[in-house]
């Protein structure tokens, strides 16, 4: 049985169709703020974020948070909360069982309000399986629905882009393939360039304060995306007031390099 039946098996109805990709250009930038606590949504509201992708376990690049943790963000703000579909940490190439899952997580993020998910499935050989992630991504419907990361593990960047976009992605987070935003800045925008007006690309892993303006005069993206996280003495990271200053910091720069003509 194809992971399609299964699902509608489980849902007892059929796909919705694809809706019209929302546009990250309805103002001239977006910042999405990684967050992986209570305190951190809040910190994206009060700090200016224009969403957020809601996930657990930074550490390991993110898991699918809990419905608790989710459900608790919902109720304190009130700008879009994309949630991270990912059942755990490793490689992206899953079995059915995790896939089915998947499923499931979607339709909980679904059913609590969720106004998105974040999804990547990978075949063995390195290559965006399609399939799946097409499935996954009409599960999600109408929510708007983001290629994660996974793409920067894919062997050859600009077939994946095609391969994303035959997916029936919204959106596809990059850092361009390269271990940092910034040193796939270059590569990010020829991506931009590729897709054209067919998904938003959003620029993402590693960003910080430091090198936003940076990413975003290399690259000519001005979606981005970032937990803006530092380490503090001892353990855990700084505290939520000093990540709602940065994202402030954040946003101004982006705002300033959005603003300014080129150069």
């Amino acid at each position: 049985m194809f992971l399609s039946d299964q699902i509608e098996a489980e849902r007892g109805l059929a796909f919705e169709p694809e809706c019209v990709p929302e546009s990250c250009m309805s103002k001239s930038f977006l910042f999405e703020l990684c967050a992986d606590s209570l305190e951190a949504a809040r910190a994206a509201q009060a700090g200016g974020a224009d969403r957020m992708e809601l996930c657990e376990q930074l550490a390991i690049a993110g898991v699918t948070p809990s419905i608790a943790l989710l459900r608790a963000v919902l109720n304190e703000v009130s700008i879009p909360v994309h949630v991270l579909i990912r059942p755990r940490g490793g490689d992206f190439v899953y079995s059915i069982d995790e896939l089915m899952t998947m499923c499931r997580q979607i339709e909980q993020a679904k059913a609590a309000g969720a106004a998105g998910v974040a999804v990547g499935v990978l075949l063995p050989d390195g290559r965006v399986d399609v399939k799946r992630t097409r499935e996954l991504f009409q599960a999600a419907r109408p929510m708007k629905v983001t290629f994660h990361r996974a793409f920067d593990e894919t062997n050859d960047l600009e077939q994946a882009l095609e391969d994303v976009i035959r997916s029936g992605a919204d959106c596809l987070l990059t850092s361009g393939g390269a271990a940092n935003v910034l040193a796939g800045a270059e590569q990010i925008g020829r991506l931009q360039v590729q897709a054209g007006d067919r998904l938003e690309v959003m620029a993402g892993g590693g960003l910080k304060l430091a090198n936003l303006a940076e990413v975003v005069r290399r690259s000519g993206v001005t979606c981005l995306h970032g937990s803006l996280a530092r380490p503090r003495t001892g353990d855990g990271l700084a505290p939520a007031s000093v990540l709602e200053e940065d994202l402030r910091e954040a946003i101004r720069l982006l705002q300033q390099e959005c603003l300014e003509p080129a150069r």
